[in-house]
């Protein structure tokens, strides 16, 4: 089946899958392309993509090694949409010019229409804009015209109507822009003119097809940590491939209170569904350890040599070779670990991406890497996955490891798992656990003074996070009721011999992450 396509060029933004996440939402297909990929001007030629994206990114247009893009792109005859670093590479390229900004621009911004637009129909004159950068378009290219500004920035969308070729300095994929969605819909239907021709459904469909012919009949092992990714790519596999794959749980002692029972009753059903004993191993390696980085590193290494260890026994027993590797991973995991497709910053490593070791025996297998949680949610619920687990809170590889800053001891873990099972009670008791993406305690490595039956203790500190979020990707500290952060405390404190105090964590993302660590 032949559909229209929208290519997004990505200079390394961390929101470059966001853009083709809100492409999908509005039914038209989008790839994501590389500047430096050598097909690019063939792939864009090509009669089935419609319109073209250029993302943002961390580098300056005028910096010596900055990603570039070849001129005659623009001269494909396909509209062009440059967000944030693509808006500056237009100006640059085109012959207009990029400044360092004196002060950086960074949150919300007020954006007003300065000019009729087609990118702008339907929006109101001012609205909110989410801007993050420092630097911006100073002059521009002859034929272009300036539609809107802010405060701090002059050419904050500016559009040469005859090319067809657009600019917005903010970025209209994230969430914070309040008509970002209609913008990238005005420029998908009345400029590129797409069809609505890409549906979820065809996505199973295809990966489904794609995982077969892939795999043909050699084994895959997969990586099932019990959450909502692995959960759902478990039931996903066992559609494509029923008597080919090995569902692997490992119990590393850094999960929940009842998790490996929890995942013994789910996938009991599972007829190759096996269960490793690993806390030993985990917490022996992991002692001494503070850097969380190191953390996450040691967690994926140790991942890799409890598969390789069952994965080699399970294939001698069968007289067959070493296969598959299924991960649950997703976009945001590979955009926060590693350049994925563009020269993205690395923000921290997940044990199921950064933490592969260069040489290992297996082919790798993660059919949601370009996608979000609620997307993987969605396909869960056409596959007929319980909704215990898909509304299940996102759970970090790691587990408890990065929930506990610094060092990791026994007593750290109990003390943490039993303030995660409390804020869990609480949070779904008054009703707030399906309306958050994510509540949990963080274990702090100080300790403060207190007093309790009239003494004085110097106990730990738990941080308390809850946030709201549609994709991880940015998310706001959720606005509890006092009364709510008022019990969850108050049992913290009583129930756990060790804390003495409780916080609440009130930074969104950006500027931090949802994790801690």
């Amino acid at each position: 089946m032949t559909m229209d396509k929208i290519a997004i060029i990505d200079f390394g933004s961390q929101y470059t899958m966001l853009i083709a996440r809100r492409i999908r939402e509005l039914n038209v297909y989008s790839i994501i392309l590389s500047p430096y990929d050598r097909k690019l001007k063939k792939i864009l030629q090509s009669h089935d993509v419609k319109g073209i994206i250029l993302s943002g990114g961390p580098k300056s247009v005028y910096d010596k090694g900055s990603p570039k893009i070849d001129k005659e792109i623009f001269n494909l005859s396909k509209p062009i949409l440059g967000i944030c670093y693509g808006q500056q590479l237009i100006a640059h390229v085109l012959g207009g010019k990029v400044s360092k900004s004196e002060k950086r621009e960074y949150g919300f911004a007020a954006f007003k229409i300065k000019r009729k637009s087609k990118l702008f129909e339907g929006v109101p004159s001012e609205f909110q804009v989410w801007m993050s950068h420092g630097d911006y378009v100073d002059k521009i290219p002859d034929g272009f015209v300036i539609t809107g500004y802010t405060e701090n920035t002059p050419f904050a969308s500016i559009e040469n109507h005859k090319l067809k070729i657009y600019g917005v300095q903010f970025h209209p994929e994230v969430y914070h822009t309040k008509y970002g969605k209609k913008i990238i819909s005005n420029f998908l239907f009345k400029i590129v003119k797409a069809k609505k021709d890409w549906k979820l459904k065809d996505f199973i469909k295809e990966k489904i097809e794609e995982i077969r012919e892939r795999v043909k009949n050699e084994h895959v092992f997969l990586a099932l940590s019990g959450g909502v990714d692995s959960s759902v790519l478990a039931f996903l596999l066992e559609k494509a491939i029923p008597e080919n794959f090995h569902p692997i749980f490992v119990d590393t002692g850094l999960l929940k209170e009842g998790e490996k029972e929890r995942v013994r009753r789910i996938f009991k059903g599972f007829k190759n569904l096996l269960i490793i004993e690993a806390e030993k191993e985990f917490l022996n390696a992991l002692r001494g350890i503070t850097d969380p980085e190191e953390k996450r590193r040691i967690i994926g290494n140790i991942f890799f040599r409890v598969f390789e260890r069952e994965a080699r026994r399970i294939s001698r027993s069968k007289k067959e070779k070493i296969g598959f590797l299924a991960q649950g991973t997703l976009y945001p995991d590979l955009i926060e670990s590693k350049s994925y497709k563009g020269p993205s910053s690395k923000i921290k490593t997940h044990h199921n991406v950064g933490g592969v070791p260069d040489k290992h025996p297996f082919i790798l297998l993660e059919p949601f890497k370009e996608l979000f949680k609620d997307e993987v949610r969605k396909i869960g619920k056409k596959l007929g996955v319980p909704d215990e687990i898909i509304k299940r809170h996102p759970f970090p590889g790691p587990g408890m490891a990065v929930r506990i800053l610094g060092e990791i001891t026994d007593k750290k873990l109990k003390i943490i798992k039993k303030a995660d099972k409390i804020v869990e009670e609480e949070i779904k008791k008054a009703g707030f656990y399906d309306r958050l993406w994510q509540a949990f305690p963080v274990l702090l490595p100080v300790k403060s003074v207190g007093v309790m039956g009239d003494e004085r203790t110097y106990e730990y500190v738990i941080a308390i996070r809850a946030v709201e979020s549609v994709d991880g990707m940015t998310a706001d500290w959720a606005e509890l009721p006092y009364d709510l952060l008022d019990r969850i405390a108050r049992r913290i404190i009583g129930e756990i011999k060790g804390v003495n105090r409780v916080v609440y964590d009130i930074t969104s993302k950006p500027p931090g992450t949802i994790e801690w660590e």
